[in-house]
């Protein structure tokens, strides 16, 4: 079986790799863009599966989940996430998606995921797919304002700096907004923010 793993988080990319290494898979290859996956299979030959990132260089929402089904040639194009919603999962599903992959898998799912999908099986875990689709209220402007200090990896007395707030404030709305987007942390509301072009 061979694997091609696209992602721009070298982090990521590596450790997924590594996970699917080994057992009956003979190869997985790693690209950082839609450009470089592309390329890929156009000149090694189709893959048994791509797991592209949603929100890597050049997808432009789904838009790059057609272009690498017709570089793989019809063959098993699956989406991977760190923090897209369940609305999101579901229009890549019916984009032609063979699966979605939240980054929170565990490597053992990853791997049974893959050869669920390279078998020509649709996966998504169930527990992601029952979460409630419509997310809490929107962010109000100062919470994007924060939002977008989070983003540009500033910390709290910064961005209170920035906006002329005093530092609890900012932690106020860190959390308020950390709650209306589901995220973990500020890393989780980042990413969050960055995949729905919030920021």
């Amino acid at each position: 079986m061979r694997i091609l793993v696209a992602d721009d988080h070298d982090l990521v990319r590596e450790t997924i790799a590594a996970f699917l290494d080994g057992a009956d898979i003979e190869e997985v290859q790693t690209v950082a863009t839609l450009d470089d996956a592309v390329a890929a299979a156009e000149s090694s030959g189709t893959f048994d599966l791509v797991l592209l990132d949603y929100n890597m260089p050049g997808m432009n929402g789904l838009d790059g989940l057609t272009r690498m089904k017709d570089a793989n040639e019809g063959k098993p194009v699956a989406i991977l996430s760190g923090s897209a919603t369940r609305d999101v999962a579901d229009a890549a599903l019916k984009a032609g998606a063979q699966g979605f992959i939240p980054k929170t898998l565990s490597a053992r799912s990853l791997l049974t995921a893959a050869r669920f999908m390279a078998a020509g099986e649709i996966y998504a875990p169930i527990e992601f797919m029952q979460q409630a689709s419509d997310e809490a209220g929107p962010l109000t402007k100062r919470e994007l304002d924060v939002l977008r200090g989070i983003c540009e990896g500033k910390s709290n007395k910064e961005i209170a700096r920035d906006l002329s707030l005093q530092e609890v404030t900012v932690k106020l709305h860190v959390k308020t907004l950390s709650r209306k987007l589901d995220a973990r942390n500020r890393t989780h509301a980042a990413m969050i923010a960055r995949d729905r072009g919030m920021a």
